[in-house]
Parts: structure tokens; C-alpha cells; sequence
């Protein structure tokens, strides 16, 4: 079955979108190996971070690109950063990051759209970071936006699928992939994210903050899969506890009952 994401004009098999902000820049390689990511966000004041070292050096060269603008708090930095990636040789794909809460770290839903509208005029593959709302969502893929990118919980925090109930109606009511970003901290939410209809997770500190990073990257790509096969598959319905059990197999006619 042909089953790939599909990002403006480019298609990837992988569903698994691995943040690098976080890790040691040697272990950007096997982190992508274990997790069988083909996208890799990275922070465009990481690039050329010093003379020795640059991150760009530690990414798979069959890997694509998602440089974001974090850091900006309007939409004019977003589009100077966003630009300045593409001057350095980081492609056309660009994550959209407009913060100016410094206490919940909540993106900006409107300077989000500013940005995304010229962006997208100027040949960007853009792809959003908002606040779930699926008003703002539909206006930033007006806009020109490849996808959407809605926090399940404040970044970097792990703390899961706290906006659930909004995420669940973008996924139902937008004709276009929703990208599950910040907040996912086991590969069980990331997990659940894909079966609830997703069409991809990023993970970031989860990885960075777990004891062994290739081992948790693995999970989860494993758990991207898994709940992408499920969702597919359908999930089976579930019966109210209330309502008592049913046998999954005849109880009678059984040893001459």
C-alpha cells in the first residue's frame, strides 16, 4: 500500500519528524538511523554555531531540512530568518515559529499567518507551529501553508496530548496533514497522536531528555508506525465498562453443553 506523507510537491515515508535541538550533534546520525526519520527540524542560530563546528556537518545528506525560526517574535523575523536558511543552503522547507510568550512558550496565531502568507508566495514549503485552532489553521493553509503544526502541550514539556479535544477536530475538519508538534513525551502519546489520525509526530526533548537517545528513537519510530497501521486499520469499538463484557469467543456447545 502506497501510504506516504505528502508535503507540498515532495512525498516521505517516514511519519517520524526528529527535532535536533536538543542532543549532542554526534548523535543527530544515529538518532535518524534508529528512528528512520527523513525530516530533521534544526534552529537556524545552530547553523555555523562556531568555526569548528557546524550541525549541518552531522545530518545524513539523504535527510531533508526543516529549519525553523525559532527565536523570532513577529512575523517580519520569522520571514528574515526563514530567508537567511535559504541563503546558507538549507532548502525551501521551513517551520514557521512566532513566539512571544516567554512564560507558556504559546506560539502567535496571527504573526504565524503573516508569515506564512509571504512565505508561501516565495516558494517556501511552509509548515506552521500554532496554538490548535482550527480557525487559525484553516487561515494559515489559505495562506499558502503545506500543512499544520499544532502543540499537544507546552514545548518541552512531555507532558502529552493536553489539547486532545482541539487536535482531534483539526484532524477531522482540515483537508490537509496535521503534524503533531510540541509536547509529546513518550512514544505511547506519539503512538496514540498517529491512531487518533495524525499525519505525523515531531519529537524533540523527549529523545534529547531520555537516559539512552538511540534506543528512544527507535521507539519512536516504532510507535509512529505502529499507530499510523492502526489508524489505517481501523480501531475496534469499544463498549461501555457498564454494559458488562463481551465473550470473545461462543461460551456454549462446548463439552456437550
Amino acid at each position: 500500500m502506497n501510504d506516504t506523507l505528502k508535503l507540498g510537491k515532495f512525498e516521505f515515508n517516514s511519519r517520524f519528524i526528529l527535532g535536533s535541538g536538543k542532543y549532542a550533534h554526534e548523535l543527530i546520525d544515529a538518532a535518524v538511523n534508529e528512528a528512520g526519520a527523513e525530516i530533521i527540524t534544526l534552529a537556524m542560530r545552530r547553523v555555523g554555531e562556531s568555526s569548528e563546528r557546524n550541525i549541518l556537518d552531522f545530518i545524513p545528506k539523504h535527510v531533508t531540512l526543516l529549519p525553523n525560526t525559532s527565536g523570532a517574535r513577529t512575523a517580519d523575523e520569522a520571514v528574515r530568518i526563514a530567508r537567511l536558511g535559504r541563503e546558507l543552503g538549507c532548502g525551501d522547507f521551513v517551520k514557521i515559529e512566532v513566539i512571544r510568550d516567554s512564560k507558556y512558550l504559546f506560539p502567535d496565531n496571527a504573526e504565524t499567518i503573516k508569515a506564512t502568507e509571504i512565505l508561501a508566495s516565495e516558494g517556501f514549503v511552509v509548515m506552521p507551529y500554532m496554538y490548535p485552532e482550527l480557525a487559525a489553521a484553516r487561515a494559515m493553509l489559505c495562506a499558502g501553508a503545506a500543512c499544520v503544526m499544532p502543540l499537544a502541550a507546552p514545548i518541552g514539556s512531555n507532558a502529552g496530548l493536553a489539547f486532545r479535544a482541539a487536535i482531534e477536530i483539526m484532524i477531522n475538519e482540515l483537508d490537509a496533514p496535521v503534524i503533531i508538534d510540541a509536547g509529546i513525551g513518550t512514544p505511547a502519546q506519539a503512538c496514540e497522536a498517529m491512531q487518533m489520525g495524525a499525519a505525523a509526530v515531531m519529537a524533540n526533548t523527549a529523545i534529547a531528555t531520555a537516559r539512552d537517545v538511540r534506543l528512544m528513537a527507535r521507539a519512536f519510530g516504532e510507535a509512529v508506525r505502529a499507530g499510523r497501521a492502526g489508524y489505517l486499520a481501523g480501531l475496534g469499538r469499544v463498549r461501555e465498562v457498564a454494559s458488562g463484557g463481551e465473550a470473545s469467543s461462543p461460551l456454549t456447545g462446548f463439552l456437550g453443553e
